[in-house]
């Protein structure tokens, strides 16, 4: 990994407010300390259009949202600090006397929401912005007169992470802030091995970027920052889409098709990457990871990269799509960084979305215990799909995860003779609702599978009507954090039903549905209706709890429903009929110690305890040290800790260990321009775990076998 500096800029993602009456902020001085001449921020002032736009969304939100919740001084509080946390969520360009300049207009906001009264909220837009470019400036001024200045022998830190740190108490104060800041950047540059002319350079060069960027900013960034603020207090996705945006709807799920395959959101003046897309090149290669934030964008043409610290989601995704067959370089700041000045720099050759690797795919795991020998099934279903233009055209060959799952499993039971079944769902992020219906169908007689309420608290039950099965053994579903939506819903329903057990990490909670709203400006993106299983708990907030948990590299802290700010809660309705075929509680136990018995042993699984032990250390550090010999200490502790658990991987896949951290990045770096990098270790060793459990199902209870319906649950879900 290389040491760079990335200082932070403003959350101008989907976010904004509204505000009653129009109070003039003076009093903003420059706080500089060197003489820099450059061009001041052109303040942005709201339009009617957009006003319009504020009514109709205060309206939209009070009367068709899913959560019931008004528009009163509470609320116009909660996204009074919403707004300030996105536009300066690290609170490094604003002083508490700016805050306390904003008090009176968050006195009058609730009525201001209500009525498209915007300027106050552009007033405070326009204040951020000069106070980010007088910061921007301040730097720049300090790299002018040399960094001879910036040493790095005291004892200071630097808190990493300042979103709950108190306001600064003034300009003096965010100069001491600035300084250490610089110093940091500094220190990462020299720790990199670059020459103080070459530190100079690469800083100046990324100031300068993102001073352009503020000082292109528009009235429609303002009040997308603004509105966003605004919705975001009924739920994370509740969003406003600006007319730009609308016609880009879709990169809020993925990138297009001739892309990298990421799914992204904004995470404050980052980008972060929040799943990669099944058979997309980003998955393929294996080197982009959930939780990394993006800094910059470099086109195969272009000889510097493009800072997008700060940029709007559309276009960070703009710069990242391209044609096909074309590269772009990404610097990211992974999930495992110490620090935002630690980033990785990752090439992808851009392609389309390979669907044959969407597909559902078939193997078989052999396995020998106690001399005798069990052949567990294993289909892995990346996503739920369909093509739904191909059923609409009545082709009696259309592709879906259900047709495709069929077929598989008469092969595996009639040429492969299977004793019993694994699904795997690891990273499934969802897809076509009446897939994931009709897949719980499969494996039941007939019932319902999921229930759906909406704002009117009716409540819609899908169900199987096909009363065929075409899987009737025992079975494990495999889940992971990055399990979402559609895989929730089946593997919740298998779990209701009793009709196998569910291992792995909790998922992701997504179960709440989302409608587009057209509006005289854009487009509303509003949470209408809430999943729910069988059993009457939502799949919401809280996912689905496996039956035996295996430990993950993801940081649940990050990555999942209850992980973002006013995430609707898990609630629960009214359990469906439905039959229940096997009570696993008297053999959870035993399953269960098993399990534990068996990983405690795995040189496998204490390597991933072990990398995810490191891993929870890092996310634990909230100081960094300024002092270079100290840093330099740290450093290499981090960079010998990967090196050792990288060649402890490599000794059990029998290879041979790196010789340096260096030699270490450089095959990363091989792999990644190759497009293709190294299976996940972690997946091979559960799938065979989950094959164990299959076995030792079989082996405490042979009537599993063949599971018969055991009765039918009609009460409320505990």
């Amino acid at each position: 990994m290389k040491n760079i500096s990335t200082p932070s800029l403003p959350h101008v993602r989907n976010f904004a407010l509204g505000l009653l009456i129009s109070l003039p902020l003076t009093g903003i001085g420059t706080g500089l300390h060197a003489s820099v001449d450059r061009t001041a921020f052109e303040a942005v002032a709201p339009t009617i259009e957009q006003a319009r736009a504020n009514i109709l969304i205060s309206r939209q939100l009070q009367f068709t949202h899913l959560r019931d919740q008004t528009i009163n001084d509470e609320l116009a509080g909660e996204v009074f600090a919403d707004y300030l946390d996105y536009l300066d969520g690290q609170r490094i360009y604003l002083t508490q006397k700016d805050i306390d300049d904003f008090e009176p207009l968050k006195e009058s906001m609730g009525a201001s929401l209500r009525t498209g009264q915007l300027q106050p909220g552009f007033d405070i837009y326009n204040r951020v912005q000069t106070r980010i470019l007088e910061r921007l400036d301040y730097a720049l001024g300090q790299l002018e007169e040399g960094i001879g200045q910036f040493q790095s022998e005291s004892d200071e830190t630097l808190l990493l992470d300042r979103s709950k740190a108190d306001w600064e108490p003034d300009q003096e104060a965010l100069d001491q802030l600035w300084d250490k800041r610089l110093r940091n950047a500094v220190l990462g540059q020299r720790l990199n091995g670059s020459s103080d002319e070459e530190i100079i350079e690469v800083l100046t060069r990324r100031y300068e970027s993102q001073r352009k960027r503020i000082s292109q900013m528009r009235s429609e960034d303002a009040f997308q920052a603004y509105m966003n603020a605004f919705t975001g207090t009924w739920d994370p996705h509740t969003s406003y889409f600006s007319p730009r945006n609308s016609e880009n709807f879709n990169i809020n799920m993925s990138l297009s098709l001739e892309g990298i395959g990421a799914v992204l959101q904004s995470d404050n003046e980052y980008t972060k990457v929040v799943r990669l897309v099944p058979g997309g090149p980003a998955a393929r290669q294996s080197q982009l990871s959930p939780a990394d934030r993006i800094v910059s964008v470099k086109q195969e043409d272009e000889e510097e990269p493009t800072n997008v610290i700060g940029w709007r989601l559309d276009e960070v995704v703009d710069l990242i799509r391209g044609p096909r067959g074309s590269t772009v370089t990404l610097e990211v700041i992974p999930a495992t960084a110490s620090d935002e000045t630690v980033t990785r720099t990752i090439s992808i050759k851009r392609d389309k979305v390979k669907l044959e690797e969407q597909s559902a795919q078939s193997d078989v795991i052999e396995l020998d215990r106690n001399g005798e020998t069990y052949r567990i099934g294993l289909i892995d279903i990346p996503t739920f799909y369909a093509d739904f233009q191909a059923m609409q055209r009545g082709d009696p060959d259309y592709k879906s995860t259900t047709r495709d799952v069929r077929r598989l499993l008469e092969n595996l039971k009639e040429e492969r003779n299977i004793d019993g079944l694994v699904v795997d769902l690891r990273n499934n992020g969802g897809g076509a609702l009446h897939e994931a219906n009709d897949l719980v169908g499969l494996f039941i007689d007939q019932g319902p599978t999921v229930q759906i309420r909406g704002t009117d608290d009716q409540v819609q039950v899908l169900a199987d009507q096909d009363p065929s099965v075409a899987w009737d053994g025992p079975m494990v579903v495999l889940v992971n954090r990055m399990s979402a939506s559609a895989s929730e819903i089946f593997a919740g329903a298998i779990q209701d039903y009793g009709r196998g057990l569910v291992v792995g990490s909790q998922t992701f909670g997504k179960g709440t549905v989302q409608a587009v709203r057209s509006l005289n400006h854009g487009q509303l993106k509003i949470t209408q209706s809430k999943f729910y299983r069988v059993s009457g708990g939502s799949t919401q907030h809280r996912g689905v709890i496996p039956d035996i948990k295996i430990p993950s590299r993801i940081d649940n802290s990050r990555i999942g429903e209850d992980s973002l700010e006013r995430a609707l809660p898990w609630d629960q309705i009214e359990a469906v009929p439905h039959a229940r075929y096997f009570d696993f509680s008297n053999v959870i136990d035993d399953l269960r110690d098993r399990h534990q018995a068996r990983f405690s042993e795995n040189p496998e699984f204490r390597l991933l305890q072990k990398e995810i032990d490191f891993l929870e250390e890092q996310r634990e550090t909230t100081m960094v040290s300024l002092n270079e010999d100290k840093r330099r200490r740290y450093q290499n502790e981090l960079e010998r800790r990967q090196l050792t658990i990288a060649n402890a991987r490599r000794e059990l896949r029998g290879e041979e260990p790196f010789e340096s951290f260096e030699a270490m990045e450089e095959h990363q770096e091989q792999q990644a321009a190759a497009a293709h990098g190294n299976e996940d270790d972690e997946l091979d060793f559960i799938v065979r775990e989950g094959g164990h459990i299959m076995a030792d199902m079989l082996e405490l209870d042979r009537r599993m076998a063949t599971i018969l319906p055991s009765g039918t649950v009609t009460a409320r879900a505990q």
